[in-house]
């Protein structure tokens, strides 16, 4: 429950610094922390269950740009969360300006975590 939370908070935060960063992304005038935390969760979740099916329908397509059409992906992700929470995002270059911005700073973001692997933890 506790990794749930952390990735629930990081993923949130995540959304949060690029929306402060990047004017492509945005949360619409007067979202709360409840919204950025619905925005954190529907992000969690597409990628943990949209991604997967995502990746897999699109593999001949990353095999041919050799991994570069991840970023699409990620992208049409991000779209999908703006279409089902209070984040809103200027259009498809936008989005996918937002996912390399978010991809990097989740990548930050979980390096100052540390390992989210309870096996790792013990080590």
């Amino acid at each position: 429950m506790r990794g749930f939370l952390l990735r629930l908070l990081l993923n949130t935060l995540a959304l949060w610094i690029v929306t402060q960063l990047y004017g492509g992304l945005f949360f619409a005038r007067g979202s709360s922390l409840g919204d950025y935390l619905l925005a954190g969760l529907v992000f969690g979740l597409a990628n943990a269950l949209l991604k997967p099916v995502l990746l897999l329908l699109t593999l001949p397509f990353n095999i041919l740009t050799l991994g570069l059409f991840t970023l699409v992906v990620n992208a049409v992700i991000l779209l999908i969360v703006a279409s089902l929470t209070p984040l809103e995002v200027r259009g498809f270059g936008g989005a996918l300006i937002g996912a390399v911005l978010l991809s990097v700073i989740s990548f930050g973001l979980n390096l100052l975590t540390g390992p989210s692997d309870r096996k790792e933890r013990r080590r």
